[in-house]
């Protein structure tokens, strides 16, 4: 039987071996987004910062200041693989991993005074921390190791605070282009050979210098100044080109990864109570890009759930503006990689009324082909170190909105990696292909994980051999 099994195992890897040599291109943005199914974000983890330049207080109080202290900052434990492991099982196959850099890029070292001050105008470093790098190349395996897409992003380097050096204006574009460059070119080699399932997204929600939301300059004296809009809008285009460029040149499979570009604030022009509302998706360009069909553009939602009827509403606009402005006028998918309501206690004083949106935004996405990326809630705190859910009932709804009523009912035949019905010499093919890093398509991964450890190794290999022989 050793033997039998050492020749299935050695058969398989010369199969794949020889296939590596024809492998197809990776998957186009539009081809990413349909098998997408529905996501997640790990939130206030890798993206915890201190927040504030005047108050440093991470960096000034806390020795040693290890990656865990970062991870941990905002009250969520330490991320186990098994948190990952429990939405796969839920009918899951993506994780967005927001991930705030500025910290660990020289900072601590040399910035911060003896009052927790953070002297920007000092700050020269540009070089990611290598054990913050080991650290977020351990939560993209543990993700992109079970089968499913992650998104990996530049997160609170934007928003609204004032330590967001990239900020939608064209002085400090120019600034902080360069850096910004060498942050995504640090990134993109470290992460070059993975395949299609990893995605990269350029920034989060980056504001102009007056911290406007829902449209650049809305923060301005009467809510819109049509210079600092021109030049957010423009800066904005200035960072996705920025972005695609120095991921592209870093070869290998960043040659054609997916790539992931956000509008003004991520802001999705949903809303009729202003004329602007609309140009943070109208003003921003697809980025030039020497490989073809791998651009999505990402917007994020959060309406106000109070009234139902009206959130609905809403919803169903802002999909009919994304598919009109954006899939069809500029010929690029979109995701929605942050929504949720806007009522921060919405689970507890209006749960029906969530519950509903849930199953109900899904819906609505599903049937424009965008997928969905739920903002940190179902599980949260300390049920992640469990890990279990602690908003059950939002689960469902937005498992029973993408799978239907049923829900989520995996199909799970031991060793049937391929998914054609029966296992066979084929299905350990599969299996090798994906363990040397391949991208098999189809790919169960319930299936090929035969001996139930969430990984894939050639143990699962002599398990389905041993299937095969029975």
């Amino acid at each position: 039987m050793n033997r039998l099994l050492s020749i299935f195992t050695c058969f398989a890897f010369c199969c794949f071996a020889t296939s590596r040599l024809l492998a197809k291109e990776f998957e186009s943005s539009f081809e990413t987004v349909k098998n997408i199914t529905i996501g997640w974000n790990l939130g206030n983890t890798l993206d915890s910062n201190s927040g504030d330049t005047l108050n440093m207080w991470q960096e000034r109080w806390t020795y040693p200041l290890t990656p865990n202290k970062y991870e941990t900052m905002w009250e969520q434990p330490t991320t186990k693989r098994s948190l990952i492991t429990l939405f796969r099982k839920a009918g899951f196959n993506a994780i967005r991993v927001p991930v705030t850099w500025y910290p660990h890029m020289g900072i601590k070292c040399v910035n911060v005074g003896d009052k927790g001050y953070w002297y920007r105008s000092q700050w020269t470093e540009s070089t990611v921390d290598a054990a913050w790098m080991r650290r977020v190349h351990e939560i993209v395996d543990y993700v992109t190791s079970q089968g499913m897409y992650c998104i990996l992003n530049v997160h609170h380097d934007t928003g609204e605070a004032n330590t967001a050096w990239l900020r939608a204006d064209e002085a400090t574009y120019k600034k902080e282009k360069n850096r910004f460059a060498s942050l995504w070119k640090q990134i993109a080699e470290e992460f070059k050979d993975y395949d299609d399932h990893l995605l990269f997204e350029g920034y989060n929600e980056m504001l102009d210098p007056l911290g406007s939301w829902c449209f650049a300059s809305f923060a301005a004296n009467g809510n819109y100044n049509a210079t600092i809009a021109a030049s957010a809008y423009k800066a904005i285009n200035g960072y996705a080109q920025t972005f695609v460029d120095a991921v592209r040149s870093t070869g290998g499979n960043n040659a054609e990864r997916n790539l992931i570009v956000s509008t003004y604030g991520a802001c999705s022009g949903s809303g009729s109570w202003n004329s602007h509302l609309l140009e943070p998706i109208t003003q921003l360009n697809v980025p030039d890009d020497e490989a073809n069909n791998h651009i999505i553009i990402e917007v994020h939602s959060y309406p106000s759930i109070k009234n139902l009827s009206s959130a609905k509403s809403e919803v169903r606009n802002m999909f009919k503006d994304l598919d009109t402005y954006i899939i069809k006028q500029k010929g690029v998918p979109v995701i929605l990689g942050e929504w949720g309501s806007s009522e921060t206690d919405a689970y507890t004083n209006y749960r029906s009324n969530k519950i509903d949106f849930c199953q109900y935004v899904v819906e609505q996405a599903k049937a424009k082909n965008i997928p969905t990326f739920y903002w940190m809630g179902l599980s949260d705190g300390e049920s992640r170190s469990v890990p279990q859910f602690n908003e059950p009932e939002l689960v469902d709804a937005i498992v029973k909105g993408y799978y239907g009523y049923n829900g989520y009912l995996p199909d799970i035949e031991p060793g049937d990696a391929d998914n054609d019905g029966v296992v066979t010499v084929t299905d350990i093919t599969t299996i090798a292909s994906r363990i040397l890093g391949g991208t098999p398509k189809p790919f169960n991964f319930d299936n090929a994980d035969v001996d139930g450890d969430s990984r894939i190794t050639v143990a699962d290999i002599k398990a389905t051999a041993a299937i095969i022989l029975k």
